[in-house]
């Protein structure tokens, strides 16, 4: 029986959530397709709140697995939106570690083991997403938190 996994990307103000059941073969069967805006007002109460949002989730939806895009060096430099995704990225990390495996993994780390070409070019190519994924619709903005799941399968 496939197990419910997430792939996770998270923005400054945002957390996209991608939740699969991942076969060992064929494609992976989306189940929803989530963005989760960060609540407004100061910063640690809507933290608080998305951590309670994704922990609840993961527990509710018995998650088995939680697939994290890491953080990657920005060559235009850091700037407060990059140090902003980061905090919330930790806030994610710790609420999804509390409830499943968690894991991160990197753009860069993607592009060398997954396939032939660079993560940014199969994001692009629709024919590669309709063969790879069934179920519920995928929004294009959400293919990187599917890739990350791809990944994942492709590393056990």
């Amino acid at each position: 029986m496939p197990k419910r996994w997430i792939g996770v990307v998270v923005g400054s103000d945002k957390v996209t959530v991608v939740d699969a059941e991942i076969p060992s073969t064929g494609p992976i069967v989306i189940q929803a397709d989530y963005s989760w805006p960060l609540h407004q007002g100061e910063r640690p109460s809507a933290y608080s709140v998305m951590h309670q949002q994704v922990a609840d989730y993961a527990r509710e939806h018995k998650i088995a697995q939680a697939i994290i895009k890491a953080s990657a060096v920005s060559l235009a430099g850091t700037k407060k939106a990059h140090l902003e995704a980061a905090e919330l990225r930790g806030v994610v990390m710790c609420a999804l570690g509390g409830v499943t495996a968690t894991k991160t993994e990197t753009k860069a780390h993607i592009s060398k083991t997954f396939g032939t070409r660079k993560v940014d070019e199969y994001l692009k190519d629709d024919d590669f997403w309709s063969r790879q994924i069934a179920g519920a619709r995928l929004r294009a903005g959400s293919r990187e938190a599917a890739m990350v799941l791809l990944a994942a399968r492709k590393a056990k």
